[in-house]
């Protein structure tokens, strides 16, 4: 069980990383985290949904996401509430206080869940939540030292050197942890090392003689850990960043000949969906944060929405829907995916109170839709093509409620054979549910040539260093998940990892 000094230290990551390294070794393997909370999801084959990061390392080890391998997901929906999606399915929305008296109800089926993946593969890869000294939610831990004891795995600590403090936040989390769940630690690494690592090797060790634990590897930071998805919004910022700094294109970053805006609200979700268009060369995607204004833009793109209608008032608190709307008058660009979709028609109703106390909000105005919240939630996948253009597109739907499209009005889609999102009349604003609308690159540079006209020309940046984009993202990500497998073959010592889990040790 890999667990962290805190969140976002790099737990998802290295799963993933591991999971590929092992399975090229030749090894069944399967992963699984007990408890996530994250709105960046994604749809199973066996109708259910788990947690974004889960997908991606069960395609690491190149089997299809199931449910099985997050049995319980949060979903925040405001400060201090979350939907509950157990083994895959919605069952309620809990408060964060009484959620921690109903763990201890739910620490079977996460149980069983883990026994369902044991059964098939020589190793599980468990990937705790959040930080494992969080002492105050121990007594009905099911993410932590709670599942690992349950199950008696050994544990690998993650500190991420990036952040400052690292020995610190080591060696204390054995301090403050109860000396039964201290004893499952075995070893530790060290994440995102910057710079020379030998400046660090006195540390790994005053580590490892401070604690006991066999020190497994001290992991440079990877640039290309960036070209897979971020696990939630913080992540997906950092990513942002990081991208428009490296450049997309060897060491050169191409001039940016279409800019895409997207206004990052608070129950953002799903927002992998800009990935593809982050590695596009000639395209700059720009995050803009609460208290900053919309820039100029070609396209402005609303993501996935946890909760559209407090997105929604979010979105004309902030000055944003009125330049929006500006934006597609002056014959600017607007899309929106799933819960952005929503925002862009006529008007989104909640009469059974979904979302919270019953309402209608008044939409943007600039598709001719209305939407209707409701209980039943879609969960499927989908095949099909551009209606304009044929170009194919697959990915998912994700959501609660249904959106009506008038008569007369052209789809964006014809998906598993039914017409899909639409377009507006003058063709500069489309909306779509489909999660992974640009995932194949001919449906995004069709899209995206919509935009930006005969200016748009992404081929010449990539012709001129040699280089081309896979058909699909999908193959984007499968390259950066054989480079950190690659890099932790160097980096850590795997033999020793395979050792502490009472395994054979398969050849690299």
């Amino acid at each position: 069980m890999v667990q962290g000094t805190g969140s976002s230290v790099g737990k998802s990551t290295l799963v993933a990383g591991l999971a590929r390294a092992l399975v090229r070794r030749g090894m069944r393997v399967l992963p699984f985290k007990p408890q996530n909370m994250s709105n960046n999801a994604a749809v199973t084959l066996d109708g259910g949904e788990i947690g974004r990061a889960q997908a991606l390392q069960a395609r690491a080890c190149g089997v299809p996401p199931m449910a099985d391998m997050n049995p319980v997901l949060l979903k925040p929906q405001g400060e201090t509430g979350s939907q509950l999606v157990v083994r895959g399915q919605r069952v309620d929305t809990v408060e964060a206080r009484h959620y921690q008296s109903r763990k201890e109800q739910l620490m079977p089926q996460v149980l069983q869940s883990f026994k369902n993946l044991a059964a098939s593969a020589d190793i599980v890869l468990v990937e705790g939540a959040g930080s494992a000294s969080e002492v105050n939610l121990r007594r009905h831990d099911i993410a932590n030292m709670g599942f690992a004891r349950a199950v008696q795995a050994p544990v690998v600590l993650v500190g991420d050197i990036d952040r400052g403090g690292v020995i610190a936040s080591l060696v204390g989390t054995q301090v403050v942890l109860q000396p039964e769940d201290a004893e499952r630690i075995k070893g530790f690494v060290v994440n995102r090392m910057r710079g020379d690592p030998t400046l660090f090797a006195d540390g790994m060790q005053f580590v490892a003689q401070k604690t006991g634990w066999q020190a497994l590897g001290l992991v440079p930071y990877l640039p290309d850990v960036h070209d897979l998805p971020a696990e939630d919004a913080a992540d997906l910022m950092d990513t942002l960043r990081a991208r428009r700094l490296q450049g997309r294109v060897g060491d050169t970053q191409p001039e940016p000949r279409l800019r895409v805006v997207v206004p990052i609200l608070p129950m953002i979700a799903n927002f992998d969906d800009l990935d593809p268009l982050c590695a596009e060369p000639g395209v700059e995607v720009i995050p803009v944060m609460e208290g900053e204004a919309l820039p100029q833009a070609d396209v402005i793109l609303l993501p996935g929405s946890k909760a559209t209608l407090a997105d929604l008032a979010c979105l004309r608190a902030r000055g944003w829907a009125g330049r929006i709307v500006e934006h597609a008058q002056k014959g600017g660009v607007v899309m929106g995916i799933c819960g952005g979709y929503q925002m862009l028609g006529h008007s989104v109703a909640d009469p059974h109170g979904t979302e919270g106390p019953p309402c209608t909000a008044q939409g943007l105005g600039l598709l001719p839709i209305q939407t209707v919240l409701g209980d039943d939630k879609k969960l499927e996948y989908g095949k099909g093509f551009l209606a304009q253009g044929g170009q194919p597109v697959a990915g998912y739907e994700m959501h609660l409620g249904h959106t009506h499209r008038p008569e007369g009005f052209t789809p964006l889609l014809w998906l598993n054979g039914q017409a899909e999102g639409c377009v507006s009349g003058n063709g500069r604003v489309w909306g779509t549910y489909l999660h992974g609308v640009f995932t194949h690159r001919a449906a995004r540079l069709a899209l995206l040539e919509r935009a930006g006209g005969a200016a748009f020309a992404p081929e010449g940046a990539w012709a001129q260093a040699g280089q081309t984009l896979p058909d699909t993202h999908d193959g984007v990500v499968d390259t950066a998940l054989d480079h950190l497998a690659d890099h932790l073959e160097r980096h850590m010592d795997i033999d020793a990892l395979l050792a502490l889990a009472s395994l054979p040790v398969y050849a690299a």
